[in-house]
């Protein structure tokens, strides 16, 4: 089964859970992805530790990698974009396979944005400033574009704090411009690297969606494909 490092947030979590139902090509139940979920919302906030003025969550995020593995799941995800700061060290000792939502984001643009051509990033300020895609999305052959200070203020963060606070259509109107305002400029498409921006425009249905990629149904579909891989 797969273990699922979740809480960060809880309607990110649940929203994941929805993600891999909805792309597993299941005829019954025991067609479906077996998860093992641990949504604790007690995990410390990720992005005060990126930005320099908050407590790691690292050690919890060990322990509830430890915790999963123990109690039986043979591969990880982590539905949090922000939390991929600390992959690099949830993967040393790791005894299973840790599924990166970042591997799988990239891996879904190639039908949206040509070779060469701008990806534009909606993500918390941390995600931004750790650079947490900047370097995948380059190896890929594109480049990358970000929000502007004014975007950042006034559309991307108060529309992921607004989807935390159970508000997801007024902060879906946000994010839909954040990602407007990004192919206007030239983006060939734009990355949801925040869990919570999905379900923002989804929530609006927005006509947007198609030109972003989710990062929430990229890893959805990477659990998919490598529990279908792996079954023999």
């Amino acid at each position: 089964m797969i273990g699922v490092l979740g809480g960060m947030g809880p309607l990110a979590t649940a929203d994941f859970f929805s993600k891999v139902l909805a792309e597993t090509p299941a005829k019954g139940d025991a067609d479906h992805v077996p998860l093992l979920i641990q949504s604790d919302p007690r995990i410390a906030p990720r992005p005060p530790a990126i930005l320099g003025n908050g407590r790691s969550p690292l050690p919890e995020l060990l322990a509830g990698r430890d915790r999963l593995i123990r109690a039986g799941a043979t591969a990880l995800a982590m539905p949090c974009n922000t939390a991929h700061f600390w992959y690099s060290e949830l993967l040393q000792d790791c005894t299973v396979p840790f599924l990166s939502i970042v591997d799988a984001s990239i891996q879904e643009l190639a039908p949206l944005a040509t070779a060469g051509s701008a990806v534009g990033i909606v993500a918390t300020r941390a995600t931004l400033a750790a650079q947490i895609f900047d370097a995948a999305l380059i190896q890929a052959g594109y480049s990358v574009m970000l929000p502007d200070e004014a975007q950042m203020g006034t559309q991307v963060l108060p529309g992921i704090e607004l989807v935390k606070a159970g508000e997801v259509a007024r902060g879906g109107r946000l994010i839909e411009a954040a990602v407007r305002a990004l192919l206007d400029q030239g983006a060939g498409a734009v990355l949801l690297a925040c869990t919570e921006t999905p379900m923002a425009l989804d929530a609006i249905q927005s006509s947007l969606r198609s030109r972003c990629v989710d990062s929430t149904a990229a890893l959805a579909r990477a659990c998919v494909a490598w529990w279908r891989s792996n079954q023999s």
